[in-house]
């Protein structure tokens, strides 16, 4: 069974950084394109960052470039996300997923996620 375990949210005020970590099992982890997604109540989910099997294709929505960070450590079987100079906007629930078959942009499977609050 596929499965993800995020974690690493919180409450921070702006400016402030946070590093978000999601545990993955139930499959090859190296195998697959990963990537963070965020929700926000009202709204559909996200892309946010998204990168290849092995980090050398990497992309990011544009509100977040220069400011977050994502990383894979595969013989952890983990993805990581660095949150730097956190803005209100990116208030959210945060979840990690795997990249389908035809777009790494879109998630096939995806964790419960951790919630991000930004606010002063």
């Amino acid at each position: 069974e596929v499965q993800f375990v995020e974690s690493g949210g919180g409450m921070v005020q702006p400016g402030g950084s946070l590093r978000l970590s999601c545990v993955a099992s139930g499959f090859i982890f190296s195998r697959h394109d990963m990537g963070w997604f965020r929700q926000t109540l009202g709204q559909g989910s996200e892309w946010v960052a998204v990168m290849n099997i092995d980090g050398a294709s990497i992309d990011y929505t544009d509100s977040v470039k220069g400011r977050f960070t994502i990383s894979r450590d595969n013989a952890k079987n983990t993805l990581y996300l660095q949150m730097n100079n956190l803005k209100p906007e990116d208030t959210a629930l945060y979840f990690c997923g795997r990249g389908t078959s035809y777009s790494r942009y879109e998630y096939e499977y995806r964790g419960h996620g951790t919630q991000v609050t930004v606010s002063s």
